[in-house]
């Protein structure tokens, strides 16, 4: 072989050589590439995965999540089935044949309303009257009876001028409310039929069922001891914006001593609504 072959084959071997290497080269860095884009991607897809649907709760926001929120408004109630539900307070508000409950305290106010049909269900007279002074429930009556007595040892004299109140009456006394002052202006001292509390056989209006009763010796005299026989001033004063209504004085709500003096809070009277975290709107 001479040596003009010999010099081209040896061009030949190197260029042959260095495609190798380039080759190689290219390989190894798409390889590369491409390990970190899979490692990229797996990444990519965990991070996916993680939301809030299964992300670890604790004990408290697993029970929480089980209920759903108690309603706002009348008109949602009005469409809401039986069961149980979460206030804002955190309470469990039980709904049965269409009535509330939280504790087994009958909840009624302008968002919880009672059937046409409901009645006292262990009253100490009989309900045979759309009108009833004694138709109360006969623990409530056992606790204002005490209650009376104990005032009248004192010389005071509280009576009941108006206890259990139908929905028929209710909605005869409400219409001619609104004949008077607008359903707005009614709104704010009488109840809708279906909303009142007279209508539960739980509570009652005392003596003169008028703004002048709080400044009276009976009137002092009840909203600094009812508590102790487990009656609260279910509409205080100050709190028209939460309960709906006016201040009642003479209003009395019976919810027994524990929750009673509870919510007296030496003399700052707390509302069923805020205690428990309800609404009262219509």
């Amino acid at each position: 072989m001479n040596k003009k072959k010999k010099r081209k084959l040896k061009k030949n071997i190197i260029v042959i050589f260095i495609i190798l290497i380039i080759t190689i080269l290219i390989g190894g860095s798409y390889m590369l590439f491409s390990n970190k884009e899979k490692d990229n991607t797996i990444k990519d897809n965990h991070q996916d995965n993680i939301t809030p649907d299964n992300n670890p709760l604790n004990e408290e926001q697993e029970v929480n999540n089980t209920l759903e929120s108690a309603p706002k408004n009348n008109s949602e109630f009005q469409t809401l089935e039986d069961g149980e539900y979460l206030t804002e307070k955190g309470y469990t508000l039980t709904i049965k044949n269409g009535i509330a409950y939280i504790d087994n305290h009958l909840i009624v106010n302008k968002t919880y309303s009672l059937p046409e049909d409901y009645k006292p269900v262990n009253s100490y007279e009989e309900v045979t009257t759309d009108r009833c002074i004694n138709c109360l429930e006969k623990e409530v009556m056992s606790a204002f009876k005490l209650m009376q007595a104990d005032a009248s040892s004192i010389g005071l004299n509280i009576y009941i001028a108006s206890g259990y109140r139908s929905y028929n009456y209710q909605n005869t006394l409400y219409n001619n409310y609104s004949a008077v002052s607008g359903q707005v202006g009614a709104d704010t001292y009488s109840a809708r039929p279906g909303h009142s509390e007279h209508q539960t056989g739980l509570c009652f209006d005392l003596n003169s069922v008028d703004a002048s009763f709080a400044n009276t010796s009976e009137g002092i005299w009840i909203n600094n001891n009812a508590h102790l026989y487990g009656f609260i001033i279910r509409y205080p004063q100050d709190k028209e914006s939460i309960t709906g209504y006016m201040y009642e004085s003479w209003h009395l709500r019976y919810v027994g001593i524990d929750l009673a003096s509870k919510l007296y809070n030496n003399g700052d009277w707390i509302t069923l609504e805020e205690y428990y975290g309800l609404s009262s709107s219509y």
